[in-house]
């Protein structure tokens, strides 16, 4: 899937619903039926409103006193692979299973990936599907 100009959550839900396997007949809830999903151009997502400036991501290192708290812009800058795997994440079921298919998500910053090899294809995301 390519992030360009994608909005940060429906690119999201997108990626989630095809790790999952919901885009297939054979869909078992508590089985991996997904496929790999390698998203590029993570750098060039997008969000809505303010949320550039408002938008908090934060992370603890454990320490008494190791909250750091990063704004989308600046963690856009710094890793951008990371806003879309998180959002993803929080999509995927919160026990084993989220695990093994938040394995199956690759997310690269520019344009090039290493996966030419297997031969992906290419996924659209509908806009007629995403305006309802």
């Amino acid at each position: 899937m390519d992030a360009e100009n994608q909005t940060l959550g429906r690119l999201a839900t997108e990626v989630a619903s095809v790790l999952r396997g919901k885009n297939k007949p054979s869909f078992t809830p508590h089985l991996d039926t997904g496929d790999f999903v390698v998203v590029v151009n993570a750098d060039k997502i997008r969000v809505s409103g303010k949320k550039s400036e408002q938008k908090l991501y934060r992370r603890h290192s454990g320490r008494p006193g190791g909250m750091k708290i990063e704004t989308f812009a600046s963690l856009q800058n710094r890793i951008p692979e990371r806003i879309i795997e998180k959002a993803v994440k929080g999509m995927l079921p919160h026990n084993a299973l989220g695990r093994q298919l938040f394995r199956k998500l690759k997310v690269y910053r520019g344009s090039d990936h290493p996966h030419s090899a297997q031969k992906p294809q290419i996924l659209k995301l509908d806009p007629a599907a995403l305006a309802q």
